[in-house]
């Protein structure tokens, strides 16, 4: 795995001096405190793939082994050329067919569930899936309701077979489509706050313990959890479900807001360098988004 900040931060402090908030209200309801901001030279593909490079050298694996590049982003660089044929040709990845997936928060997951299908299939031994997000161009930065929740960022890991018993257990897809209006990106990101919040406090816990009952397994099972980093109310709601102390479950959300299709990978990427997941936990990542989407896997960790 592998993952992009930006360097620049921007704090609930710098938010305060811009609009009608303040860190404290900020904190209690979203648990940020605060975010990465990329600048005007940085684009959704260059995050992509500095992102993309740490999670190939982390696998040990060279660009021209892999079969499938996936690239999850609701904010390309353009319409077209997509970001995944952009990062195939700055790493080299000569041999690597690309498209990009937008199931917004929940796009990591999808392309990970993508990925899943075509190395069990044997098409492809290695697949890339990157999640990455420049919301800062699509945030209405006049908007308190929408301006403090939102970062940019990558994360990306390398799909490919593994030992016997590891690996991905299971998986849960879904999408409702009449809830979109709730989440939707017009000139800028527009949100339902109350309406996104029910849904995302409900789907999350049952996608949760759908994933783990899929795998055979009981609440008991589960090492830790890797909720989409959207707000900490939300993430807490999907660990009470599972029943986990707060130490076993992801967060970042305070150091990073919410990055969409990011999220994921960048906390777990964060997880694995800390030592807080180890080779043959049971993890479960579960993730939420416009659309409405979601979606979550259950992993034995582990090569």
């Amino acid at each position: 795995m592998g993952k992009y900040n930006p360097p620049h931060v921007l704090t609930n402090e710098d938010l305060e001096k811009r609009i009608d908030t303040s860190d404290e209200w900020i904190r209690t309801r979203t648990g940020i405190e605060e975010r990465r901001i990329a600048d005007d030279d940085t684009n959704t593909s260059d995050m992509a793939f500095e992102a993309a490079k740490e999670a190939l050298a982390s696998a040990e694996i060279r660009p021209d082994q892999i079969g499938l590049i996936l690239v999850a982003t609701v904010t390309p660089d353009y319409t077209f050329p997509s970001v995944s044929t952009m990062i195939q040709e700055r790493l080299g990845a000569k041999n690597a067919a690309a498209m990009d997936v937008s199931a917004a928060c929940a796009g990591f997951i999808y392309g990970v569930v993508t990925a899943k299908q075509f190395v069990e299939a044997g098409t492809y031994d290695y697949v890339l899936v990157v999640g990455v997000e420049k919301l800062s161009k699509i945030t209405d930065w006049e908007d308190r309701n929408t301006a403090v929740l939102f970062g940019d960022g990558a994360g990306a890991t390398v799909v490919g077979k593994v030992s016997e018993g590891r690996g991905i257990l299971s998986f849960e897809l879904g999408a409702d489509g009449s809830g979109g209006k709730h989440l939707c990106h017009r000139e800028f990101i527009e949100m339902n706050g109350r309406e996104v919040f029910k849904f995302a406090v409900r789907q999350m816990g049952e996608s949760a313990l759908s994933v783990t009952e899929k795998a055979g397994l009981t609440k008991d099972d589960v090492d830790y959890l890797v909720p989409h980093q959207a707000n900490i109310r939300i993430m807490e709601a999907s660990r009470e479900r599972l029943g986990l102390p707060i130490e076993k479950m992801s967060k970042s959300v305070h150091k990073y807001g919410n990055t969409s299709a990011a999220s994921i990978p960048i906390s777990l990427t964060d997880d694995l360098a800390e030592g807080r997941v180890k080779d043959d936990d049971v993890i479960v990542l579960v993730g939420f988004g416009g659309g409405l989407t979601w979606g979550a896997l259950c992993i034995k960790w582990g090569k």
